[in-house]
């Protein structure tokens, strides 16, 4: 408990939360702006990123120690955050590609 205490009133904590909470604000600024024709290849560059982010995720709990459950609950909520970010992402992606596919006659 008090690794969990000392880790909010650390002002190194402040500034990376900070730093990722601008982050988020930015992101969305940024995503918003995109238009409908630039979605298809923006999902495709986050799958890979997300990729990314469950193989750290993956690691951080192989590393963790075992009474560290802050980064054991962090790590988990991070893979599965990042695979149904995945998956969502491809279910995207292939539904609007299906949109600019060639319709067969009948």
């Amino acid at each position: 408990m008090d690794t969990i205490i000392s880790l909010f009133t650390n002002p190194a904590t402040y500034r990376l939360m900070t730093i990722v909470i601008l982050s988020i604000f930015l992101g969305i600024e940024v995503i918003s702006r995109v238009p409908s024709v630039l979605h298809t290849p923006l999902m495709s560059g986050a799958n890979a990123i997300h990729g990314v982010v469950i193989i750290g995720a993956i690691i951080v709990m192989g590393e963790a120690r075992t009474d560290d459950y802050l980064s054991l609950i962090l790590g988990f909520l991070a893979v599965i955050l990042g695979t149904l970010n995945v998956v969502g992402g491809f279910v995207v992606t292939d539904r609007m590609l299906e949109m600019f596919s060639k319709k067969k006659k009948k």
